[in-house]
């Protein structure tokens, strides 16, 4: 299989691409952020490029690590008809950015480029709001082998986006995937709006092609729509001819000047892949638990401002485990949830002193997003401060053997999982202040 992918995603702008028109056409009632230039009405000529569009997608470029073409940037016009697309061609301009990569697959180009209107075939309706809002395409070359790392590239391309704030995010996303196998023809698949959808499009229309390969037959050149969890033949496919690009003589070339980059350089994030390698190198992470911490950007920054004052290992363990299982159970985000990196210190500095035991700990984390109060005071009023004595400890041990013959039979039977039960009943015992793995110890020594 080889897969290369075209990536349309919305830029962060105010104005649209070619005039003053908002952004903000979700919101918006229908056609209601217009103007003749959205509309190509007859006289209405482009304003001047949208500079901060051009400054979005010079960033996103910078991060994907592509060369910035600093000849002469033009916008073509791209020619077809849609009722979506009152001018009859879509206006993208030259690659500004090429020859990039993100784990291992190529880049082979950036544009800018305008977002036609949104059309409704069932309706007949097609609202303008969203025509001329500025697009990033990004174009990859067909190195990808398999619909697995298909999604993998595109969740991290994604994390690219958010981390740049200068896009949108999947939520804006439209995909074109086009797969071959055996080296064969080529079938594009059109506007595939997830990550989900271009992975179950890619699966699907690799076993197609691989049956019918299989049974002799030939694999047309076409462009194919995902639709209801297959896809459907829509024309054959164009090639780059059939739109008829020519310059687009009503806006003026322009120029990437060395200050315009140093100017997008000084104000642009690290990238989460190289903030990923920075984690493992200087704080001797593992991938996967680098790869959690910088899963967002505020999270990335929090555990940064949390390895100054706690060792940097013990911190990542208890921000990948606890604090992330607590943020994925409510559905939050990092920069939503409210805690701050101060309140996980003082959390971690009780835990290390053993002012509270590690299920307190986790229980300590399940009441913090959005709490006012600091760890401590949690611990207070859940009654989860200090750490029970050993005595306390071996009475609660003996305690849960005598109320529950049931679970020791059967550990001595060889279900060995059942000591997890009598762990839970010495916690609820001593209120959860007794060390889980101290009470593993005395509970085997008791029994057996």
């Amino acid at each position: 299989m080889m897969c290369g992918l075209e990536i349309h995603v919305q830029l962060e702008t105010k104005s649209k691409l070619f005039c003053d028109c908002p952004t903000n056409y979700q919101d918006a009632p229908a056609n209601s952020n217009i103007c003749p230039v959205c509309l190509n009405q007859p006289g209405a000529k482009p304003h001047p490029t949208n500079e901060q569009a051009l400054e979005n997608a010079l960033m996103i470029a910078l991060m994907l690590n592509c060369e910035i073409d600093q000849g002469v940037t033009y916008f073509m016009r791209k020619h077809y008809d849609y009722p979506d697309l009152p001018s009859g061609y879509q206006r993208t301009s030259v690659p500004i950015g090429i020859n990039g990569e993100l784990n291992g697959i190529r880049i082979r180009e950036i544009h800018v480029e305008e977002d036609p209107g949104q059309y409704k075939p069932n309706q007949g309706i097609v609202n303008f709001n969203r025509s001329g809002i500025p697009l990033v395409e990004i174009v990859t070359e067909p190195d990808i082998k398999s619909p697995k790392e298909a999604r993998t590239f595109l969740k991290e391309l994604i994390r690219v986006l958010q981390y740049s704030g200068a896009a949108r995010g999947e939520g804006t996303m439209r995909a074109d995937v086009n797969i071959s196998i055996n080296g064969g023809n080529r079938v594009e698949m059109k506007n595939i709006n997830s990550i989900t959808n271009a992975y179950k499009a890619l699966k699907y229309e690799l076993f197609r092609q691989s049956k019918l390969v299989e049974r002799g037959g030939t694999v047309v050149q076409e462009t194919r729509a995902f639709k209801g969890g297959s896809t459907k033949p829509m024309r054959l496919k164009e090639d780059a001819d059939d739109y008829r690009f020519i310059t687009d003589p009503d806006l003026p070339p322009m120029q990437i000047a060395d200050e315009t980059i140093e100017k997008v350089l000084d104000v642009m994030p690290e990238a989460p892949h190289n903030k990923v390698k920075r984690f493992i190198e200087d704080y001797g992470l593992d991938e996967e638990t680098a790869k959690v911490l910088t899963s967002e950007i505020d999270l990335a920054v929090a555990y940064e401002e949390v390895v100054k004052e706690v060792d940097p290992k013990y911190a990542a363990k208890w921000m990948r485990d606890e604090l992330k299982r607590v943020l994925t159970y409510n559905k939050l985000d990092y920069a939503d949830s409210e805690i701050s990196p101060a309140s996980i210190v003082e959390l971690l500095n009780m835990l290390q002193s053993k002012e509270i035991t590690v299920k307190a700990g986790q229980r300590i984390v399940e009441q913090m997003p959005n709490n006012e109060k600091s760890p401590k005071a949690i611990a207070e009023e859940l009654g989860l401060l200090g750490v029970v004595k050993d005595d306390e400890v071996k009475a609660a041990v003996k305690q849960a053997i005598e109320e529950n013959p049931k679970a020791v039979e059967d550990y001595l039977a060889g279900q060995k999982a059942s000591i997890n039960f009598l762990v839970g009943q010495v916690m609820r015992i001593t209120r959860g202040k007794a060390d889980p793995g101290e009470t593993v110890k005395l509970l085997r020594e008791s029994i057996e």
